[in-house]
Parts: structure tokens; sequence; C-alpha cells
């Protein structure tokens, strides 16, 4: 049996793991990382100290939390905002897996002489015959999170436990219940932590040290003015709900241009392309592709996307152009494309651009 330290977000998933795992006979810690506060002290819905801790009093483990405020702030707030001032739509999810959630839990488990890390994330690991590691999409896919978690390395997924990948949201609820664990029917957030409400604009306009994109225009395809927009902050590429346009049809945001502060707004199809580029990759199943290397794979171009089949070839040493066998919608620049194979594993992944 292995000593694993468990990433307590507060929540019923983590809280779960935790008990499955001590259940199975391994020696289990709770660690909470303290990664977000609101001014008014609320902690985020990934670092509930008090939910956390009670749930780990319950299962009767011990228990942990690591400020990493400051660590947060640098990788993934602070990136957030600058992307979106750039005209991008960043996954904050994505990158705090990587950098903080996984960099901070293996280094938890250093000091604290454990095996492993485990999350409650719906996914489950896979070591393949190549010796690589890589994620499998959960059985339930309506809860399956691999496309958070393509950006982890290859050392951080051989410390890392997954028990969940094989559980429905329902089954997870129960067996918290069940064990008498308090968050048992703590309700799911579907928003960033940092921005509970949802509302983007606001949290840009707070914490951004620099300029604020103003008002711009809002233009056609050919570059005709069509009105004013709020600032390119309020906008992402497929929206339509907002735009406070009225053309006599259905209008949709399909590029912003940061450098000329404008939004190009156009009909649902012009939404549609065929090939995409992707930057800062990551490969989980398979070594890094050389220049001119082709694979097939369905890529997903947002969480909820189902995915569609595609060509994969690397253009440079950081560079993938995506072909599609058949066109996707409002694939928006700052979101990840994540590349799965016929088994459901993830091969790898990278930012649109």
């Amino acid at each position: 049996m292995a000593k694993v330290v468990v990433g307590m977000s507060g929540g019923v998933d983590s809280a779960v793991t935790a008990y499955l795992l001590k259940k199975a006979g391994h020696e289990v810690i709770g660690v909470t990382l303290r990664t977000w506060v609101s001014e008014d002290g609320d902690e985020g819905r990934c670092c509930d100290i008090d939910d956390a801790r009670s749930a780990s009093w319950k299962i009767g483990i011990p228990y942990h939390s690591l400020n990493c405020l400051a660590e947060f702030k640098k990788e993934v707030t602070d990136p957030f905002v600058e992307d979106y001032i750039k005209g991008l739509t960043p996954n904050p999810c994505v990158i705090c897996n990587r950098t903080v959630k996984w960099e901070k839990m293996c280094y938890m488990a250093e000091v604290l002489e454990a095996d492993y890390v485990a999350t409650g994330h719906y996914a489950t690991i896979i070591k393949l015959p190549n010796g690589r590691y890589t994620v499998k999409k959960a059985v339930h896919a309506e809860k399956d999170q691999t496309y958070m978690l393509y950006r982890l390395t290859q050392e951080q997924l051989a410390k890392t436990m997954m028990p969940l990948g094989e559980y429905a949201k329902s089954d997870v609820r129960k067996i918290a219940e069940e064990a008498g664990i308090p968050v048992a029917a703590k309700k799911d957030s579907q928003e960033i932590c940092f921005v509970p409400d949802g509302n983007y604009a606001d949290y840009i306009n707070e914490n951004c040290e620099g300029e604020i994109p103003p008002e711009g225009n809002f233009v056609d395809e050919d570059g005709n003015i069509l009105g004013k927009h709020k600032g390119i902050i309020h906008y992402t590429v497929g929206q339509r709900k907002g735009l406070g346009i009225a053309l006599g049809y259905p209008a949709f945001v399909k590029k912003i241009c940061a450098d000329t502060n404008e939004v190009v707004i156009a009909k649902n199809e012009a939404l549609f392309s065929r090939e995409i580029m992707c930057r800062d990759l990551n490969f989980m199943s398979i070594p890094d592709l050389k220049t001119g290397e082709k694979v097939r794979a369905a890529v997903k171009i947002r969480y909820h996307h189902a995915g569609t089949a595609a060509e994969i070839e690397m253009l440079d040493e950081d560079k993938v152009k995506i072909t599609f066998d058949e066109p996707v919608r409002a694939a928006a620049p700052g979101q990840s494309a994540v590349f799965y194979d016929e088994n459901d594993c993830v091969v790898g992944g990278g930012i649109i651009c």
C-alpha cells in the first residue's frame, strides 16, 4: 500500500477520492492548496479549507493546507487578464493544473515522503506499452475532465492516482452520503474559481494593472463599420448574446482584433473553419512529433466539444496545423485543442492561435 497526498478542494469528488484510497488500505493525507481569496475573504471553490478540513476529519486522515496565492497570481490570474487584453479567450484551469496544482501537490508529497498524489478528477491514468503515461476519458462522458489535464507532464502523471474515472457523479454522492461525509450534497460550481459570478470583464477591470482597451468598432468581414463595442474584453469568438447591435439577422463574433481594437461580426456560417493552428504543445501518449510528421486524432476545441476527426501535422518545434474532416465552429484563439486516439486516450494538445 502507498502513501498518498490527496488534493482536497472542499468538494465531494476529492473527499470521496480520499475515502476510497483509505478504504483500499493506503495511507492518505489531505492537502488543500490555498490559491485564491476574494476581497471579502471567501475562498475559491478549489480551496474551501473549512469543508476540506471537515471532510478529512470525518474520513479520519491528517490534513494540511498550503498557501499558493502568489504562485496562482503569477501563473494563472495575471496571464488570464493579459490574454483577454490581447483579444484571446484563455482557459486558466488548464494552466493551473500543471503549473500550480500538480507542481505544489508533488512538492507536498516530497515533503511528506509520500509515494503518490491523487485528485478527484473524472479520468483514468494509463501507462502505455511504449512506457509513456496518458489520461483516458472517464467512463461517463458527461463528467470527463481529460480536456483540462492534457498539459500534465510525464513526471506528474507517473506520480498520480485518479480513482474516479469509472464512477458516475451519482455514485460518488451516494458513497459520500453513506460514509457520512459532510459535503455529500455540495453543489458543483460551473464557473472559474476566481470569477464565481462568471463576469470576466468586471474581474479584468478590477485586476488589470495596465490600460484596459477602450470602446471600438464592430466591423463586418470587409472592414465596414457596423457600430460601437464596449471594449474587446467583453467578447469571445462565437458569442451572440450581449452584443448590443441589431443587424436584421443573427450576428456572432467571428474575430477579435486587439491591434485595431475591432470586433469582427458575421453570420453563423462564417464561424466554421477546416484548419486551425496550435502552439505551446504538450504530448502525452507519444513523444514530440518531428517537423513534417502527421498523426490522425479526434480533436476537441473546447471543453464541451464532442471532438472531430482530423489530421495533425507538425510544422515546426512548437506549432501544428490541424485539418478537420468536417469544419468546426468558433475555434477561439487562446482556448485549447486536445487530441484523442481511438481508445479515448489523450495524445496531446496545444493552444489555438
